[in-house]
């Protein structure tokens, strides 16, 4: 039992364990966190340092033991007022599987930068087994830029950090990027025009677009006009970590601005696909793909779908994201100006479209060493 007033309880396996609350939700819903220790005591104590963390992160770390577990909780929070909903979820993920299991312990003061190092090439090698034998190399780059993070907050907060991880870095592979080939594309579009739905429809509209698939799915029928031949992108949909430790579910769906200010864009429409819009066009607050108000589908359910849709079509196996690769490999092909496909695809810079996006087909490299003269 707890004492009254206190969320203090003795656990079943003998630890005890304390709850207090993290932040409330944009709809005024508390979310918890917890510490766990062998007595009563200890407990109160870690309630009590949680507590001064929430109300002042920067004094109550000058106050504690500066445990490296502390300062994670202190950076966090003084970080969530400046971020996105996702990538606090995305944090605090990071923070709670990889992070704070393996450093958490540590004074920050003990934190050298050889243990870095070494928590760094664990993650490579054996974080979390994949089919390469430990975390991808973004997510560990991730990681590491929470770790920089936390240890330059430290600092400004006058802690003692013994490590120097200015030299750090995690070298990644670049990632062929899958296309489909001219052949590859017509065997999905015949597909998708035979007793074509709003489903298909989504994969046509992405394949002569290059929107994402979070974009598509937070598609709704205002944000297509039949008049203009215009499509808005506004939202995009995600499913990220929910950071309520008492939420019934691990995940949940969000609806958000697009990632950047580049990606809320006007994207030009072919009359074609105006014309296979204007045959399915429902209530403007409808969903593009469930046709319906209130009613969506979310990207991993729309990947599923376009799975399906590419073993029908007898080409090998893609995911969402090669349409967006496709388009702007077409697009190249028929001589698109690269700004304006920058645009379109919502990118910062035609930097970005140029290095990631725009993948040379070999049949118009044949076609251009055709162009060559022999004298």
């Amino acid at each position: 039992m707890s004492k009254k007033g206190e969320n203090i309880y003795k656990r079943k396996d003998g630890r005890w364990e304390g709850r207090y609350i993290r932040l409330y939700n944009e709809n005024g819903k508390a979310k918890y966190g917890y510490v766990y220790g062998k007595s009563y005591g200890d407990v109160k104590q870690r309630l009590l340092e949680k507590k001064a963390f929430l109300s002042n992160p920067t004094e109550a770390l000058s106050r504690c033991s500066s445990l490296y577990s502390d300062v994670l909780d202190a950076w966090l929070q003084s970080t969530r007022i400046n971020i996105k909903e996702s990538t606090y979820a995305r944090y605090s993920h990071l923070i709670e599987t990889h992070i704070r299991p393996q450093l958490g312990k540590y004074p920050l003061s003990k934190i050298s930068t050889q243990l870095i190092e070494g928590f760094i090439e664990t993650q490579l090698n054996s974080g979390r087994l994949d089919k390469t034998g430990g975390l991808s190399a973004k997510t560990v780059t991730d990681i590491l830029t929470i770790v920089k993070s936390t240890m330059e907050y430290a600092r400004y907060n006058n802690l003692m950090v013994s490590c120097n991880l200015s030299k750090l870095t995690i070298k990644k592979k670049d990632k062929e990027m899958r296309v489909l080939c001219q052949f590859e594309q017509d065997a999905l579009i015949r597909v998708l025009i035979t007793d074509m739905d709003l489903y298909k429809f989504g994969v046509l509209l992405s394949l002569y677009t290059g929107i994402r698939i979070g974009e598509l799915c937070a598609l709704q029928w205002e944000d297509i006009s039949i008049v203009n031949s215009t499509l808005k992108i506004r939202k995009t949909m995600q499913r990220i970590q929910e950071t309520n430790i008492g939420a019934a579910s691990k995940t949940k769906v969000i609806i958000t601005e697009p990632k950047s200010d580049c990606s809320i864009r006007d994207i030009p429409l072919p009359s074609f696909l105006v014309e296979i819009a204007g045959q399915f066009a429902g209530h403007p607050k409808a969903f593009i793909l469930s046709g319906k108000r209130g009613k969506y589908v979310e990207p991993r359910t729309m990947q599923n779908h376009f799975k399906a849709y590419i073993a029908e079509s007898g080409i090998d196996n893609a995911n969402f994201h090669a349409l967006r690769h496709t388009f702007a490999t077409r697009c190249v092909e028929v001589g698109f100006e690269i700004k304006s496909l920058s645009e379109v695809l919502g990118h910062s810079n035609v930097n970005i479209t140029l290095n990631r996006y725009v993948h040379s087909s070999f049949e118009l490299k044949h076609t251009n060493m055709n162009k060559l003269a022999f004298i």
